[in-house]
C-alpha cells in the first residue's frame, strides 16, 4: 500500500521497494503462502520480504522477523510462512516486541503502516535482527497436506491456490510428475467426476473452452480452462482433493 511504502521512504529514502501483489483475498492465508513462495527467490539475496495478510491484527498474534540464507521476512506469525519454513532452513526466528523501531503510538488495526513498514526500513539500514527482539524455537504453520500415494500408480493431491484467472494450482509438483514417468498420453486427472486425460504443454494445446492440465510457471502441476475459468467449470475451491492416475496400458509397459 502507498502509506506503507510512505513510511519506509520516510526512513530510508534509498530503499527500493517492489510489490509482489496486492490483490490477495482478505484473510486467505493459505494464497498468501503460496505467492510468497513462489516469488521470493527471484530477489537479489538480502531482500526483505514483507507480507501482510493479518486477519489478527492487534490481537495476541506475534509478529515476527524470519532469517534465511539468503533472505529476511516479516510477516504475522499465522501461517503466512508456512512453505517457506518447508523450503528454507530458518537460522533465526525474532519475535519483534521492540518499539523503537515502530511508529510512534502504533494503533491496533493497521500493523502493516505502523509496525512493519518502519521495522523493515530500519532492518534496511541494517540494524541486527537480534535487536528486534527475543529469539523463538518455531512458527505458526498452516496444514498444508503433501501429495500422498493411494496405491501404486496413483498419487492424490489437492487445490493449494487459486488465480485471478481460475487456475487450479495443486500441491503435485513436477517432481511428483515425473516420478509416476507420465507421458502427454498416459494419464487421467481425475477432479470431482471429471477427468482430463494427458499433459499439456501450453493452455492453446486444447481448443477454447477445453480443459487441461500443465506443469505451471512455479513447478507445480495446474488445472486450466483453455479461455476460460477452470474454477467455475470445476466447481471447486482451495482445499478439493484430485487425483492422478496411470493409464492401465502405461502401467503395463
Amino acid at each position: 500500500m502507498g502509506i506503507m511504502k510512505g513510511v519506509i521512504a520516510g526512513i530510508n529514502p534509498g530503499a527500493h521497494i517492489i510489490d509482489i501483489c496486492h490483490n490477495i483475498l482478505p484473510h486467505d492465508i493459505g494464497n498468501g503462502a503460496y505467492l510468497l513462495s513462489t516469488s521470493y527467490k527471484y530477489f537479489p539475496k538480502g531482500t526483505i520480504h514483507v507480507a501482510v495478510i493479518d486477519p489478527g491484527v492487534g490481537s495476541a498474534r506475534g509478529i515476527v522477523c524470519v532469517e534465511t540464507q539468503d533472505y529476511l521476512f516479516l510477516a504475522p506469525n499465522n501461517g503466512l510462512l508456512s512453505l517457506i519454513a518447508r523450503k528454507e532452513r530458518l537460522k533465526n526466528i525474532i519475535h519483534i516486541t521492540n518499539s523503537r523501531y515502530f511508529l510512534p503510538s502504533p494503533g491496533h488495526t493497521f500493523h502493516g503502516r505502523d509496525i512493519f513498514a518502519p521495522v523493515a526500513a530500519h532492518l534496511s539500514r541494517g540494524i541486527k535482527i537480534r535487536q528486534l527482539g527475543a529469539k523463538i524455537d518455531q512458527l505458526e504453520c498452516l496444514d498444508i497436506p503433501e501429495p500422498r500415494f493411494k496405491k501404486p500408480g496413483q498419487l492424490e493431491g489437492q487445490i493449494i491456490s487459486i488465480d485471478r484467472f481460475g487456475n487450479l494450482i495443486t500441491n503435485i509438483t513436477r517432481t511428483h510428475v515425473e516420478s509416476l514417468a507420465l507421458g502427454q498420453r498416459d494419464s487421467e486427472v481425475i477432479i470431482g467426476k471429471k477427468k482430463i486425460l494427458g499433459l499439456s504443454k501450453t493452455y492453446a494445446d486444447v481448443s477454447d473452452g477445453k480443459s487441461l492440465t500443465l506443469i505451471g510457471s512455479a513447478g507445480f502441476l495446474e488445472i486450466s480452462v483453455n479461455q476460460g475459468n477452470a474454477q467455475k467449470y470445476f466447481n471447486v475451491d482451495r482445499g478439493s482433493k484430485i487425483s492422478i492416475r496411470l493409464m492401465k496400458h502405461a502401467q503395463s509397459r
